[in-house]
């Protein structure tokens, strides 16, 4: 294993094992999961795994394979930087919650791609909190390792994500999507078996990378809770009269509204329809949910809206942006005939348009976080 072979190359002996946690697509529900809402993803076959080793010295020692000329030995955690801050933050986190984690050699590996919207992020913090967890004996459930890597996220990185990417890298089941309310944290998961119905999930990665740590995400997080508190709820999923909410607000917040209150509604519309086998059914909500991004939550972009509309076109059922917004990737609903055609009708829409080449990628449910070796 590669990762195992580049640990004992950096530290002289073996990792004492390896842990993959899996990035993730979400099908739908988007920017409701801060919003105590509900949200349906599933994991990826790509993800980070981590060989990792315990030390007796207190000290945390992080590097990675897509990044080999960066090597971080720290004492003081808050000394990292970069992408080391995900990991390092999750040491953070597992001590100042009051578990007794000692020092650790960590070396990752990832394949998921970067800046597509796949949360690479969230699957770098599950695969060394997994591993954390078995080394020191922690005895935590999934979903409290989901809720410290948020955390990591949130407090020491500084990116005020929800807890949906965690929760799915951490509780996805092969086959299946990754119900979950976002308040509760209470989940189920739903057979998502497309394929058995004629169809498959196509990612479209735009190439355009995004940074949600750069503001925008956390302007629309301020825009929902500004309306939340103007609307004396506790949080935008406890809005049950849309019209009369939509009336006493106006602007962004009342846009704001209309898409998360709608969404949370498509979600549940979704995992109805899957149950029900209707699975053709479901690309008019994702055709939905991404005008609603685009219109209401202003979170799409101009390559993010022709891969969507390309692949209707192209015969797609449904498509829309997934992730945080402002470039990534799109999910589209395809006949399994008809993969070519949305492929050749999206490679033709950007090449009129002068946008790089989209990457295409087939998004195949597959399980959460666990232990290779």
């Amino acid at each position: 294993m590669r990762v195992a072979d580049a640990f004992l190359a950096a530290h002289g002996r073996a990792p004492e094992g390896v842990w993959h946690a899996p990035g993730r697509v979400n099908l739908i529900g988007e920017h409701t999961d801060y919003n105590d809402g509900f949200v349906l993803p599933f994991a990826l076959p790509w993800g980070v795994s981590a060989a990792v080793a315990r030390r007796d010295d207190g000290v945390v020692a992080i590097r990675s394979l897509q990044a080999p000329d960066e090597a971080y030995t720290l004492t003081d955690l808050d000394r990292a930087e970069g992408w080391v801050r995900y990991a390092a933050g999750v040491v953070w986190a597992l001590r100042d919650a009051g578990h007794d984690v000692g020092g650790a050699d960590i070396v990752l590996d990832g394949d998921v791609p970067r800046g597509a919207g796949l949360s690479s992020s969230a699957a770098l913090e599950v695969s060394v909190a997994v591993a954390l967890d078995e080394l020191y004996g922690l005895g935590l459930d999934r979903m409290t390792l989901a809720r410290l890597a948020q955390r990591a996220e949130n407090e020491f990185v500084g990116m005020p994500c929800g807890i949906m990417d965690q929760a799915a890298s951490a509780l996805s089941a092969e086959g299946h999507a990754l119900f979950l309310d976002c308040r509760s944290l209470g989940h189920r998961n739903v057979p998502l078996d497309v394929s058995a119905a004629g169809y498959t999930f196509m990612i479209i990665d735009t190439g355009v990378h995004h940074e949600l740590a750069d503001g925008q995400y956390a302007r629309r997080r301020q825009d929902c809770e500004n309306a939340a508190k103007r609307l004396g709820v506790a949080a935008l999923r406890d809005v049950t009269d849309l019209a009369a909410a939509l009336a006493r607000l106006t602007g962004d917040e009342r846009k704001r509204v209309q898409h998360v209150v709608t969404e949370n509604h498509r979600v549940e519309a979704t995992v109805g329809l899957l149950r029900a086998g209707a699975v053709a059914e479901v690309g008019a909500l994702l055709n939905a949910s991404h005008l609603s991004l685009r219109d209401q939550f202003e979170v799409s972009s101009p390559e993010l809206d022709v891969a969507v509309e390309a692949a209707v076109r192209g015969g797609a059922r449904g498509a829309r942006m997934t992730g945080g917004g402002f470039g990534g990737s799109a999910i589209a609903l395809v006949p399994a005939d008809r993969v070519d055609g949305v492929r050749d009708e999206v490679s033709r829409a950007y090449r009129e348009r002068e946008f790089a080449a989209p990457r295409f990628l087939p998004a195949v449910p597959s399980p959460g976080a666990r232990r290779l070796a």
